[in-house]
């Protein structure tokens, strides 16, 4: 049976999943980018993002390891992603006509459909790879629902950013939540877990592992 599972979201000491002031220049706002050395240079992330990992570790083969492993689980058995507007886009309001298409250039490394919350419509957008971002203006129910119709038996993943993973966390959708505790402090930002009551929920902790640059948690419920 298909499950909603959050993978490889990192997460700071104080617990906030992104930085503040969040732009073009900064997608993970101010010093949000500490949250994701640990991935940067596994063999996963390479292989996945090959051009941009190409201009940093030109010439390595890529860590494997555990931070490696957790990676690679993340993108397996996914049959369809939600992602929030954040994640797609920069933009705020109405789209604006920039020709936008996401992060991640012409090939994204999602591969299937990916459903974008939105309160303002938009075509959905087919790129190479597989991948296809489809716009959900009526609410993370709906997303879910057409996530599911797409992934059949397979799982969904929902990448992000905090504000959406809270919504289907505080809801008890998430099935699965990996958190990948990174070794910093951000001060301020957006925080993943304030006010949201795990154990009430039913979440408990049944895998944790530590590598030399982050410490893997997994709750599930």
């Amino acid at each position: 049976m298909s499950r909603l599972r959050v993978n490889a979201f990192g997460l700071s000491i104080d617990g906030y999943g992104a930085g503040p002031d969040q732009a073009l220049e900064n997608p993970m706002g101010v010093g949000g980018m500490a949250l994701h050395q640990w991935v940067l240079g596994t063999r996963t992330f390479q292989r996945m993002h090959a051009d941009f990992a190409a201009g940093l570790f030109e010439g390595t083969p890529g860590r494997e390891g555990v931070d490696d492993r957790f990676a690679a689980r993340g993108f397996e058995n996914l049959g369809a992603w939600i992602l929030g507007r954040n994640m797609f886009a920069p933009s705020r309001g109405p789209w604006p006509e920039d020709g936008w298409k996401g992060w991640w250039g012409n090939n994204p490394p999602y591969h299937v459909p990916v459903f974008v919350l939105t309160h303002h419509p938009r075509a959905s957008i087919t790129m190479e790879g597989g991948t296809t971002f489809h716009f959900v203006t009526e609410g993370m129910l709906a997303a879910l629902d057409r996530a599911r119709e797409a992934a059949g038996d397979r799982d969904i993943r929902v990448g992000g950013g905090v504000a959406t993973v809270r919504q289907y966390l505080g809801a008890g959708l998430i099935d699965e939540l990996h958190l990948v505790i990174s070794p910093a402090v951000l001060g301020r930002g957006e925080s993943l877990l304030a006010g949201i009551d795990l154990v009430g929920l039913g979440y408990r902790c049944t895998e944790h592992t530590a590598s030399d640059l982050a410490t893997h948690v997994v709750l599930t419920r």
